[in-house]
Order: structure tokens, then sequence, then C-alpha cells
């Protein structure tokens, strides 16, 4: 049972390495101009880069013109890929320096971002749909109350699911920084939950 275990573990090794040596290929073939690598490329991560440069954003034009201008940026720059983090860690710092760009001519002094709404399940009884939607509300209101640098970090975590080295080579701090503001992060959303009647959070 446990050489199964261990057989299966392996195997799902094996499928992320290659996704991510798929992704470092892609690159190097982009680098050498392949357009079908590129189109292959961002097949697989617009949609990921959108969502975040939307959150912080919160334009849909914008943000899809910003998009284009990221991969627009690879296609130029693949051969500068140093294989130090992986490809959509890589992406996601262009996007994010891009994202701020755009936030500073636009003179916005604040980088707000939209958490996504959760689908209300199509069994749900209205009342059940009307409580998910307004935790949901909930939620947003109380993560939009959160500084600038800890909803970024909330973001990252939580919604693209980046590890803390990941975060801090998007955001450009030390992974200790990007700890200590996760938890002060978490202690302030609990506490502004908390007073908005919802007793906890997911840890």
């Amino acid at each position: 049972m446990q050489n199964v275990i261990a057989i299966n573990a392996a195997g799902r090794q094996g499928i992320i390495t290659a996704r991510a040596t798929s992704d470092e290929m892609l690159l190097a073939r982009i680098a050498d101009g392949d357009r079908s690598a590129m189109h292959t490329l961002y097949a697989r991560h617009n949609v990921r880069v959108h969502r975040f440069v939307l959150r912080m954003l919160r334009d849909s034009t914008a943000s899809e013109d910003l998009v284009s201008q990221v991969f627009l940026d690879v296609w130029r720059t693949a051969s500068q890929f140093e294989g130090r983090s992986q490809v959509s860690t890589w992406l996601l710092s262009i996007a994010r320096f891009k994202a701020l760009t755009a936030l500073r001519q636009r003179k916005y002094e604040d980088v707000d971002q939209d958490e996504v709404m959760e689908v209300a399940d199509q069994g749900d009884t209205p009342e059940a749909s009307f409580d998910r939607n307004r935790t949901s509300e909930i939620l947003r209101a109380c993560i939009a109350k959160l500084s600038p640098a800890h909803r970024e970090i909330v973001n990252l975590v939580y919604y693209h699911e980046k590890s803390v080295d990941e975060v801090a080579g998007i955001v450009g701090i030390p992974a200790a920084t990007v700890k200590t503001r996760m938890f002060y992060a978490r202690r302030q959303l609990a506490d502004l939950l908390r007073n908005a009647g919802i007793d906890s959070i997911a840890a």
C-alpha cells in the first residue's frame, strides 16, 4: 500500500514538474521566435494574469489591454527568463509592475481589489443563496479595509495560491516580510469579520 502511495505521489510530482518544464521550454522556443509556442503560453496563462490585473485596476477594458502588454513583453524578453522562479510567478511580476504603473498614471492612491464572488450552488434555496451572497459581500468589504500591502498579500496567497517565496519574488520583499504581512492581514481581517457578525474565517 505504501508503495502505491509513493508511486502516486511521484506521479503527481512528475506532472507538476512536467508542467513547469513545459513552460520553460515554451519560453525557450518563444525566445527563438516560435509563434505557436507564444500562443500556447498565452492560452495557458492569460486568464490567471487577467484576473490578477483586474483585481488591481477594477477596469475590464484596461485590464485586457494590460494583459496584451504583458504577453507582448514576454515575446520580446523571453530570452531574459533565468528560471529562478516559476513562469507563472514571472508573468505575475511583469503584470504587477505594469498594473502599478497604470495606477500611478491614473493617479490612484490605493491599489484596490475586487474579490471573486462565490457562485451560488444551483441547489441552494433562496435563503441559502442570499446568505452566501451576503457573506461574500461582507468579506469583500472587509478585505477592502485592509491596507494595500496586506490586500496584495491576501490576493496572491489565497486567490493565486502562491507560496511565501513566490510572493516575495513578485512583490520584491523578503519572505519574512511576507509572513509578517500575512499574519497581520489575517488578524485584522478576522477582527473586521467578527465586527461584521461573522465569527471566523478559514485558516
